[in-house]
């Protein structure tokens, strides 16, 4: 067992699926405090639940006196990183890239503390040095370090070869750009440990040994395993699309939902990467059967929800959830709302098409089925004539509440 607190944790919760030096880690997190990173690229405006394993394990550094580092990817988001995925990226303009970089800041700024103490965190963006380096320079102090043997045996870079698509030259760089990445971190903020996913494990790798072979220093990487379900989908992902960590993007009511959805046998894995609970409090929440492990899982959407959007936003979705479900009270204040603009009730619209317009449906068909088995609801009525229309007699403090079985509501304002 590790001696570190932060180690002995780390891996009592299921963070540490590789770590490439796990005793002199060890040690070096006993000896004093540490900064370790994890990198984020600007792709999207907000950051997703995919990548909250990394804030985890931030946070978890943070609350063990060490110092968190979040690296925005300014730079390599210019390339793209190539890792695990069928086709390359869409290049992304200077007006998105600072448009993501600001969101994910605000995304980032509720889950870690940043400030000027020994263990606040810090916010770095690597656009501050990629953006200013001569590229025949880095070629010929960093990028004769790089063996291109060992890089085609890459996982991320094998299977991307092996497609049609290819692997682009641009892409390729990816991997000596992050290297660099970590060795510049450990110039300018002293870090010494980078976190990421088990596909990061070969550019994590290559890092270390740049900054061992220019540096003379070691420094370690520690990898997080690559999340599925219990039923073998993608962790974060559904019908839907991605589940944001923006409220911009995705209500903490739908947030604090997809948590309460989790699998019975996700739970217990689920509460340790995720909440903060006592890793005991876990192990007994997941030990409950049969209808008792709804509880946990409520427990487990509102602690997730309030890492991610605060308590009272968490309380407030989990208050709506129990008025809709179990009170059948109905608390229309927290439910996710749309606008529809162009949309006039005073001349009437099919409900059906309503349902479609709103996002709830796919199409008309598939809303006339619904409707047709019961499952759509306006104002919490059912639908019984797929063919009713509805008009501004249907508004309730100027909204219709849409509701697709028991887990989807919307409130539709149009005008």
């Amino acid at each position: 067992m590790p001696d570190s607190a932060f180690l002995r944790e780390a891996e009592a919760r299921g963070f540490v699926f590789q770590c490439t030096d796990s005793a002199a880690l060890d040690a070096a997190l006993s000896a004093g405090v540490i900064s370790g990173y994890a990198g984020f690229d600007l792709t999207a405006d907000s950051l997703h639940v995919g990548h909250m394993i990394q804030v985890m394990l931030l946070r978890l550094l943070q609350r063990h006196g060490h110092r968190p580092v979040a690296l925005l990817g300014g730079g390599t988001s210019r390339i793209g990183d190539p890792s695990f995925r069928e086709e390359a990226r869409l290049l992304l303009d200077d007006d998105a890239i600072e448009r993501n970089r600001q969101g994910i800041r605000r995304v980032l700024q509720a889950m870690l503390r940043f400030g000027t103490g020994p263990s606040d965190a810090i916010l770095a963006d690597n656009a501050q040095w990629l953006d200013a380096l001569g590229y025949v320079d880095l070629l010929r102090e960093v990028g004769v370090h790089f063996s291109v043997s060992r890089m085609l045996g890459f996982d991320s870079v094998r299977q991307r070869l092996e497609r049609e698509q290819g692997l682009t030259f641009l892409e390729f760089n990816y991997s000596i750009l992050q290297s660099y990445d970590f060795r510049e971190l450990g110039r300018r903020h002293n870090v010494s440990l980078q976190f990421g996913g088990s596909d990061q494990w070969g550019n994590i790798v290559s890092g270390v040994d740049l900054v061992r072979r220019t540096e003379q220093k070691q420094v370690f990487g520690l990898t997080t395993p690559l999340l599925t379900t219990a039923s073998g989908a993608k962790m974060g992902k559904t019908a839907s699309g991605a589940v944001w960590l923006s409220a911009a993007r995705l209500t903490p009511f739908d947030y604090w939902q997809f948590w309460r959805n989790t699998e019975d046998a996700d739970v217990g894995r689920f509460l340790r990467l995720f909440t903060e609970l006592d890793i005991a409090e876990c192990d007994r929440l997941a030990s409950l059967k049969g209808a008792a492990i709804n509880e946990a899982k409520k427990i487990l959407a509102t602690e997730a929800t309030a890492i991610c959007h605060g308590r009272d936003a968490a309380l407030t979705a989990a208050g709506a959830a129990r008025q809709l479900f179990e009170d059948a009270t109905g608390d229309a204040q927290a439910l996710p709302s749309r606008h529809l603009a162009g949309i006039d009730l005073n001349g009437g619209i099919a409900a059906c098409r309503l349902f479609v317009l709103a996002g709830l449906a796919a199409s008309n068909s598939e809303a006339r089925r619904l409707a047709r088995g019961g499952g759509l609801r306006v104002n919490d009525q059912t639908l019984r004539d797929e063919n009713q229309i509805i008009s501004t007699d249907d508004l309730r403090d100027g909204a219709v509440k849409l509701s697709v079985g028991r887990k989807q509501h919307l409130l539709v304002r149009t005008g």
